[in-house]
């Protein structure tokens, strides 16, 4: 019966005999994430371990191994009413089926998923007596709450835990009721917000009122979408992308909304909201790099690991370091309050200082971590570092010729020598006279140190700061240039440009996490990588005036929005990597 089913759909085995809830054979079964799963009385295979499924089959079919040969059933849950992932070490029986079958496909090396299933109800009652004790343990737990708590992520920020999770789980059960997908309510809160941006950028008292208001709801559908994928299990990929990459859309354009509406009045905070978008950006790429650096880290050990922990342990410590990180659920609740009632300048202000005291407070943390353990990093820590670091042809053609010299450098080089080019390109922008051509050779001087900081792989203990320091010279430099040219519309014009840079960055993110790989070669030399678009800016505002360079700034960002934008939907709506569902960063 098995063979006969066609081989794209997905194929499940349960014992007759079952006892459960049915939500633990939704958490069994339907679950896209993972190739093949299993609970106690069920197992089953999506196409692509369809095979090793029947191969299963056939061996537990042939007959059952003596005692002290059965597998073990490997099970997170080993009785009917089982409060946590104990594992049950117990043999599989002989007389249960997809049990025997889970354990042949653990043996052949296809181990299936097993969902820790909590206080819920899966088992194959071996008597009457157990039969009736299933049955009162099934009756006692009532599975759609438990199934409402667990679309709720089980790390989260304090206003989203207490602000708005306690409704948007019910609001979520509605959209599934209703047939209402995960990515729908995911373009629901992407228009929400850019409703938001418009009713901020009138200008006006009630615009910013209304705009307030607004970021919140796409908050908490921003919220609904991923609680909805986790109570419906309806994970995939592209959900994944489009989560992760309209959050900064919507932040993006909520900062351009409010310095247009402030402009309206006559303040120029242009600059304060491209200066918000960079330092939040830089953030981004800290968690993202530390996190790949230590993604696979082996011999891990610190100190300040292991103080963390112990602060973890304590209630009230928890709430307090997740609210002073700023994340995104407290960081739009501030945007959104100080909208309605202060001015843009105030928000942006307001922002750029608690955005910098977060990134500081985690930055250090993680510095303290890296210094005080004894990891060691693997190659594929190494090439996800190069692959953020988006290094474009001066970069790889210095580094190919620098290799030698990288070799016999100390261990924190690379990190040193990636600061000094940046800093050295900083000073220059901000010091020199607009269209000095000395901005352009501190460009160049820094294509050829960004070359040397990656010349060798970045393994060492702070080389994951590398790719934050690359993103932080790129998007400094362009702030710098723009302001420097003071004429109407280069900062507008920068903005843009970030903006589509950082779109960029933020899915070569999205590719490395989701398991597919950085963006094809060709689209990095395409777009120049960090140190060609960096020096094309530089060589930009040193050649033309500042209007044209008003006009060269707008063009850039409109070639590379064009060429990042259509390679990125074009991957991800045909992309053929696994079903994901990104729990999303903190910050």
């Amino acid at each position: 019966m098995l063979a006969a089913l066609p081989a794209a759909e997905r194929a499940a085995l349960v014992d007759p005999r079952f006892v459960g809830h049915v939500h633990a054979l939704r958490l069994g079964l339907t679950d896209p994430r993972f190739p093949a799963a299993a609970i106690p009385g069920a197992a089953t295979a999506l196409p692509e371990a369809r095979p090793a499924l029947l191969a299963a089959l056939r061996q537990a079919a042939a007959g059952p191994r003596p005692a002290d040969e059965q597998p073990l059933a490997r099970s997170s849950q080993g009785s009917a009413s089982s409060g946590g992932p104990a594992m049950d070490t117990r043999p599989a029986r002989a007389d249960v089926l997809p049990d025997l079958v889970a354990a042949a496909l653990a043996d052949g090396g296809a181990d299936p998923h097993r969902p820790e299933l909590g206080p819920l109800v899966a088992t194959v009652p071996g008597d009457p007596q157990a039969r009736n004790e299933a049955r009162q343990a099934l009756a006692a737990v009532d599975d759609e709450d438990v199934r409402l708590r667990s679309a709720v992520k089980a790390r989260d920020g304090f206003f989203t835990t207490f602000c708005i999770s306690p409704y948007s789980r019910y609001l979520a059960r509605w959209c599934a009721r209703r047939g209402l997908t995960p990515n729908q309510v995911t373009t629901a809160s992407l228009v929400t917000a850019l409703i938001a941006a418009a009713a901020a950028a009138t200008g006006t008292r009630g615009g910013f009122v209304a705009a307030g208001v607004l970021l919140i709801l796409s908050f908490v559908l921003d919220c609904t979408d991923g609680q909805l994928a986790r109570y419906s299990l309806r994970y995939s990929t592209l959900g994944a992308w489009l989560d992760a990459t309209f959050d900064r859309a919507k932040e993006y354009a909520y900062y351009a909304g409010l310095a247009l509406g402030a402009a309206r009045g006559g303040d120029d905070v242009w600059a304060l909201a491209l200066g918000a978008m960079v330092l939040q950006t830089c953030r981004h790429v800290v968690d993202f790099s530390f996190n790949e650096a230590n993604h696979d880290a082996t011999g891990n050990t610190s100190p300040t690991a292991a103080l963390s922990d112990r602060l973890d342990s304590v209630g009230w410590t928890v709430w307090v370091r997740r609210m002073i990180v700023l994340p995104i659920g407290e960081r739009w609740a501030m945007i959104a309050v100080l909208t309605a009632v202060t001015t843009p300048r105030i928000v942006f202000v307001a922002l750029l200082i608690g955005c910098a005291f977060a990134a500081a407070y985690t930055t250090a943390g993680r510095v303290l971590r890296s210094l005080t353990r004894t990891a060691l990093r693997t190659g594929r820590a190494a090439r996800a570092l190069g692959d953020l670091a988006d290094s474009g042809p001066l970069a790889e053609g210095f580094a190919a010729g620098l290799r030698g010299v990288a070799r016999r450098l100390p261990a924190l080089a690379p990190l040193a020598i990636a600061l000094a080019g940046a800093a050295a390109l900083a000073l220059t922008a901000a010091l020199t006279p607009y269209g000095s051509p000395w901005t352009a050779v501190a460009a160049l001087g820094y294509a050829l140190t960004s070359g040397l900081a990656v010349a060798r792989p970045l393994k060492g203990a702070l080389d994951w700061l590398v790719p934050p320091v690359f993103r932080a010279a790129e998007y400094g430099t362009i702030l710098i240039l723009a302001a420097r040219a003071d004429v109407n519309g280069a900062l507008p014009a920068a903005f843009g440009l970030v903006a589509a840079v950082a779109y960029h960055h933020y899915d070569t993110v999205y590719r490395i996490r989701g398991g597919t790989g950085a963006p094809p070669p060709w689209l990095v030399r395409a777009v120049g990588g960090h140190e060609g678009r960096t020096l094309a800016v530089a060589l930009a505002a040193a050649l033309l005036g500042a209007p044209q360079f008003t006009i060269a700034l707008t063009v850039l960002a409109v070639a590379v929005a064009l060429v990042v934008v259509a390679e990125s939907v074009r991957f991800w709506v045909s992309s053929g990597a696994p079903a994901v569902h990104d729990e999303g960063e903190p910050a």
